[in-house]
């Protein structure tokens, strides 16, 4: 079989890992990603390999950034004859409680983009209303008088009887029209959020159709799988019609490297920090994939299942600047890739907080991206002192006003990723003293360390492919997919009554995943009741078993503090996880050397700023470590393509396949 190839675009950099499962040699690369073209920096990577590919498993940023943009194609809404307005109407959540002056984001669609058919199904599932024939050519001529390119289709209750909604969709394909139905794409209720789900998909389906034709027209046919939000791969002809379950890619492509490597590391438990050149994604990994179907992106609720990443613009190509009241921010807006920190030489003209690792010390310019991209530290020295003129800083002791603004940046940085990591563990009822942090994107180990001592975290793990680990969860993920049906059931519920309704869900898992070439030996499927006491609005999932009911109340004790075992429960949905087991990469070993790396991977001691105070540190060259090295820190490690910061009291042990476990005093 030729090589298997991960790609991950992001703010700066899009990466690539290469497998050839012949020999098991993995290697990776960069590129500097093209935000006026994305598919340019994949095609230009691709084309650079030596021999075509055999597959290509891809994390698209496309979706994301048409919703977070408002980018995507001109779509329309229709629905059941009077609730043109759901859209508009939404729920009566508020963010921010006590903000008078608060503001919903606008939705996908504006009014005059909203139609309605005159059908009606009941809540039993009964049609009230046949859906009439010329009800449809009026809603074509008003569609292709509003220019729709796209349009989503949720009418009411459809999740129970899909015809309706079904008849709506094959004269809108008939037409050409891009057409997301919310039967295919979320059938369960709660109205509004199906409703934004099935508009969001429709959103940005064209713009990720015309993104992968390219692609796939470029790289001649070649087997192509992209990730989707829940965490596993999906065909490409699939992506066109169920869209919106590829807007967090990327990040989840971190999430599956992440709990690979720390799994053959015998980790189970860990939080993952993923740390790139425009923001930093961290998650909550206790045994299982965090999965979520109460989601949102730029305030939109998005149903089907992801896994629950939380985002903050903080990344190493954050612009630092200072605000009206004189305080010094970091955030969210970043330089990108074009032109990027001002150390890259390519115009950037604001400090960034890749400028202020340089201005410290903490990057090495000759050695960024392997001495092919040097850093000019005098443009991010030149940034900085700016910055702190700016910010009327002084000099202190041995440190300059540049180094007291880089400093300020680095400190203001830290303070949003730790609230980020506190927001899914401490608030969410975890101790992170009871996780190892996973750091990984190219400015992740830069923070880790001292990140985790600020939570109280022992123990951090950088891979020995940081830089590039969502490209390689990518390679390591599975094919999956994830199925529902609302029933609501209440009141003692059979055992085999529930088994019975699992039935249709199981037999399409099934025959999906054999067309997806899966025997039965690489399947796993997974039954899920989503349970709540009766009168709750919210549920919580549980796996389908004997137990279920025992499993409910102590999982209902954990979350809310309490537990009824006398109350009535409710079943709202039924779900069903398929995987279909892939192949991961087989990490490569290293040669095993000494506990010293003096003699063979020293590569100079140079000034570092550390906690207010100029010292000289050892600078090795991570390349040339060996399993068993031991690094004591104030240290520097440098790669290809990151570069880790060992702070003082911490000490880094090399592992057979060169990631480097960090254990704070």
């Amino acid at each position: 079989m030729s090589c298997r190839v991960g790609v991950d675009i992001g703010g700066t950099f899009t990466d690539f890992v290469v497998y050839e499962p012949e020999n098991g040699r993995l290697w990776t690369f960069k590129r500097f990603s093209t935000p006026d073209d994305p598919a340019r920096a994949v095609l230009e990577g691709i084309q650079s390999l030596p021999s075509p590919p055999g597959e290509i498993v891809h994390g698209s940023t496309v979706a994301t950034n048409a919703l977070l943009e408002r980018r995507g194609a001109r779509t329309a809404f229709v629905t059941t004859e009077g609730f043109r307005d759901l859209l508009h109407i939404g729920r009566q959540h508020r963010s921010e409680l006590y903000d008078l002056a608060a503001r919903k984001p606008e939705p996908l669609v504006p009014r005059a983009g909203c139609f309605e058919v005159p059908e009606r199904v009941g809540s039993d599932g009964q049609i009230l209303r046949p859906l009439p024939a010329e009800a449809l050519e009026s809603l074509l001529e008003a569609l292709g008088r509003y220019g729709a390119e796209a349009v989503g289709v949720c009418l009411l209750f459809s999740f129970l009887r899909p015809e309706h909604e079904r008849q709506v969709g094959a004269r809108l394909r008939q037409a050409g029209l891009y057409v997301a139905l919310s039967s295919e794409i979320l059938p369960e209720f709660r109205e509004y959020e199906r409703a934004s789900t099935t508009v969001a998909s429709a959103y940005v389906a064209p713009v990720l159709d015309r993104y992968l034709s390219r692609l796939e027209e470029a790289l001649g046919g070649l087997r192509f799988r992209v990730m989707q939000s829940n965490g596993g791969l999906i065909r490409t002809e699939e992506v066109r019609t169920q869209a919106v379950r590829c807007a967090l890619s990327g990040p989840a492509g971190g999430l599956i490297g992440a709990r690979y490597v720390a799994g053959l590391g015998g980790v189970h438990n860990l939080i993952t920090f993923d740390m790139g050149g425009t923001s930093t994604d961290v998650a909550l990994i206790a045994g299982e994939l965090p999965l979520t179907t109460g989601g949102s992106i730029d305030g939109l609720p998005i149903g089907v299942p992801m896994l629950d990443i939380h985002t903050v613009g903080a990344g190493g190509g954050s612009i630092a600047a200072v605000d009206p009241g004189g305080a010094l921010r970091v955030g969210p807006r970043s330089a990108g890739a074009d032109p990027g920190p001002a150390c890259y030489g390519k115009g950037g003209e604001a400090a960034t907080v890749t400028d202020a690792h340089l201005v410290l010390g903490r990057l090495s310019g000759e050695w960024f991206l392997g001495g092919r991209y040097p850093l000019d530290p005098r443009a991010a020295l030149d940034v900085l002192e700016r910055l702190a003129r700016e910010a009327k800083l002084e000099g202190a002791g041995e440190l300059s006003p540049a180094e007291v603004a880089a400093l300020g940046v680095l400190q203001v940085a830290h303070a949003h990723m730790e609230r980020a990591l506190r927001v899914i563990s401490v608030e969410r009822g975890h101790d992170p003293r009871d996780f190892v942090l996973v750091c990984f994107g190219g400015a992740g180990p830069l923070h880790a360390a001292e990140l985790a001592r600020s939570l109280g975290i022992r123990h951090v793990l950088v891979p020995a492919q940081a830089s590039v680990l969502s490209a390689l969860g990518m390679l390591a993920a599975d094919v999956r997919r994830d199925y529902v049906q609302t029933v609501m059931l209440s009141g003692p519920i059979p055992r085999g009554e529930l088994a019975r309704r699992f039935i249709p869900l199981l037999q399409q898992a099934f025959r999906d995943l054999r067309r997806e070439g899966f025997p039965r030996s690489a399947m796993i499927l997974e039954r899920v009741l989503e349970v709540r006491y009766a009168g709750q609005s919210y549920t919580l999932s549980v796996p389908f078993n004997r137990r279920w009911r025992a499993a409910f109340e102590e999982m209902h004790q954990s979350a809310y503090g309490y537990a009824d075992p006398t109350a009535a429960v409710e079943i709202t949905n039924l779900r069903v996880h398929a995987t279909g087991l892939g192949s991961p990469p087989r990490l490569p070993e290293i040669e095993r050397g000494s506990t010293e790396p003096e003699r063979t991977a020293l590569l100079e001691k140079r000034p570092l700023v550390v906690e207010g105070d100029k010292i000289v540190v050892p600078l090795y060259d991570g390349l040339m470590l060996r399993a068993g090295n031991r690094i004591c820190g104030p240290a520097l490690c440098v790669r290809p393509d990151t570069t880790i910061y060992l702070p003082p009291g911490s000490t880094g042990a090399v592992d057979s396949t060169g990631n480097l476990w960090i254990e704070l005093a």
